[in-house]
């Protein structure tokens, strides 16, 4: 897992044994602003999941400490009744302050806690940007929770956001507002166009409630999916973004350490500094130079 994690070289022929052991587990991707309680409710699915005989393997995505370059742990930390479950494992992935890598890291992190024989994978996220939305691409399922005090900002929410929930939760909701945030969500909800309008949830997840109908509505959602097909489509677009990543890493590593493109990338930064260039000219030219070269770098 650290191979993976580090991005090594030798993580690449261990995913190439362990692959066509995958395709059992079924992924849960769990985002939310942060404050939401989504450790708390990943932590309470986790034992739901246990209490049916289920295995469950738990990646946190989290902040990267400043002094170590690693995962500060924070949710495993909260997750301390998981510890000792044999059923139940947990890994936390830093982000080490770059977004860019993390979606493939997880897919591959997932991957192997699949061939590892995993029934459930519960993706937790860090918050609500960009790497959450890259993460929905990985999950099968995929829960939004919020909490009522964010209902104010709930019609401001990124659009992008809103189109990848399967389930919205909205946690603590013995606080007032509770009710008025799920209206609200449905009623943005039915005016936008769905094969299935996604299910609006109510938990409180420091005390457990509603955690067993949140479990409920992902096993209705993994039926709906398999009846429909919409599983293979799911699947399909994950393996042509995994693919299209892993060719385009390739091709970033060979063009980027070639002397020549080096040598000539220094020379264009100094010219659009200097206003002799664009940035554009420079990408047409360094790209002239990789066909030149005939792409074997």
């Amino acid at each position: 897992m650290t191979l993976i994690e580090n991005n090594d070289h030798k993580a690449k022929s261990i995913l190439n044994t362990l692959y066509p052991r995958t395709g059992n587990a079924w992924r849960i991707g769990i985002t939310g602003p942060p404050g939401a309680g989504k450790s708390t409710l990943v932590e309470k699915l986790a034992m739901e999941c246990v209490k049916h005989n289920l295995s469950v393997g738990i990646v946190c995505i989290d902040p990267t400490s400043p002094f170590s370059g690693g995962a500060i742990l924070g949710d495993r930390v909260r997750m301390s009744s998981l510890f000792l479950d044999p059923k139940v494992f947990i890994r936390s992935m830093a982000t080490r302050g770059s977004l860019g890598g993390i979606a493939k890291a997880t897919k591959q992190m997932c991957d192997l806690l699949d061939a590892f024989k995993k029934d459930i994978i519960i993706i937790e996220t860090i918050g609500v940007g960009q790497v959450e939305l890259d993460v929905a691409g990985i999950a099968f399922t995929t829960i939004v929770v919020l909490v009522p005090e964010a209902g104010d900002s709930i019609q401001t929410m990124k659009a992008g956001l809103m189109e990848i929930a399967d389930i919205f939760v909205v946690n603590k909701s013995d606080r007032d507002g509770a009710d008025k945030m799920v209206m609200e969500i449905q009623s943005i909800l039915e005016m936008k166009d769905f094969d299935r309008i996604p299910v609006v949830l109510k938990t409180i997840g420091t005390e457990g409630k509603g955690v067993t109908d949140l479990y409920k509505s992902i096993l209705e959602h993994k039926d709906y999916l398999k009846v429909t097909n919409k599983i293979k489509q799911r699947m399909q677009s994950t393996i042509q973004t995994e693919i299209t990543e892993i060719v385009q890493e390739h091709i970033d590593k060979q063009v980027w350490r070639n002397p020549k493109i080096k040598l000539a990338l220094n020379r264009f930064i100094d010219n659009i500094i200097n206003g002799r260039q664009t940035p554009y000219h420079a990408a047409d030219k360094i790209y002239a130079i990789w066909k030149k070269l005939g792409r074997k770098i």
